[in-house]
């Protein structure tokens, strides 16, 4: 089947599914313990769906092609899949709800934009962990930044005392925090070993245009390292956190795909 009628059909199904749990919410039903069978069923066809299209487009018998528009496409997939999954043992719904467009929306750029662009050749084994590293740990603090949101919308109704009807679809305040703290801490740690394999086995950061990634990296780094300290010794929580949250993936997105951008799109260079 043609990557065409693939990429639609993914992007229906993550609209469906999304639409689905919107639907919930606005019938304002109580949040379930997990999603109802026929929305796994659609969600799990998209990401199916989505990842053979990765597949596809990715790989190529002259390397692993990692233009821009296909790595926005992998991580929009990597967030799905880690959503679902962790929807297994928490009530994610809403944050499903603002993931699953996501993903269809990082799917149709790579449809639209991400074919004809160079591959990066074959890499050394240090060099793909690195980027394997990369990819998971932005992955799991996307799904961190969007956690954040959630807990600042919850603070603010909470403090209006005006609680809207999609506030009973969210788990209680205190479980919300707890999951973005237990997503922050793989995504910090696996950030960690991101990094170390960089340095290790990327030799020479200004020729491969990596300066700017790299430094932004680092910032993104030590905002979260500062979060975690603050909140295991000092029990930072609540507006802090989610200050802290969204800093740090501010900085990790623009270093994540700003140099892509400038060297892919504008300089046309790999």
């Amino acid at each position: 089947m043609s990557p065409t009628v693939l990429s639609l059909a993914a992007i229906v199904l993550y609209l469906l599914a999304a639409g689905v749990l919107a639907l919930d919410a606005k019938a304002g039903g109580a949040a379930r313990p997990t999603l109802s069978g026929t929305q796994i069923i659609i969600a799990a066809a998209a990401v199916l769906i989505h990842g053979i299209v990765l597949y596809q487009a990715m790989l190529t018998p002259q390397g692993l092609d990692v233009s821009v528009f296909n790595t926005a496409s992998l991580v929009g997939w990597m967030v799905a899949v880690f959503a679902l999954i962790a929807n297994l043992a928490r009530p994610l719904q809403m944050l499903l709800v603002g993931l699953l467009p996501l993903a269809a929306l990082s799917l149709a750029l790579e449809w639209l934009f991400g074919r004809g662009h160079p591959v990066t050749g074959k890499e050394p084994g240090g060099v793909d962990l690195h980027i394997a590293l990369s990819l998971v740990s932005y992955s799991l603090l996307m799904i961190a930044a969007f956690q954040a949101v959630l807990i600042a919308i919850a603070d603010r109704q909470l403090r209006r005392k005006r609680p809207i009807r999609i506030m009973r679809l969210l788990p209680p305040l205190a479980t919300m925090e707890v999951l973005l703290f237990q997503l922050l801490t793989i995504g910090f740690f696996l950030l960690t070993l991101g990094q170390i394999s960089g340095f290790m086995f990327v030799h020479d950061l200004f020729a491969q245009h990596l300066v700017h990634k790299t430094v932004l990296s680092m910032l993104a780094w030590l905002v979260f390292a500062v979060l975690l300290w603050g909140r295991y010794l000092r029990g930072w929580r609540g507006r802090t956190a989610v200050r802290y949250t969204l800093a740090g993936f501010l900085l990790l997105a623009v270093g994540f795909f700003g140099s892509q951008i400038v060297l892919q799109l504008i300089l046309k260079r790999v």
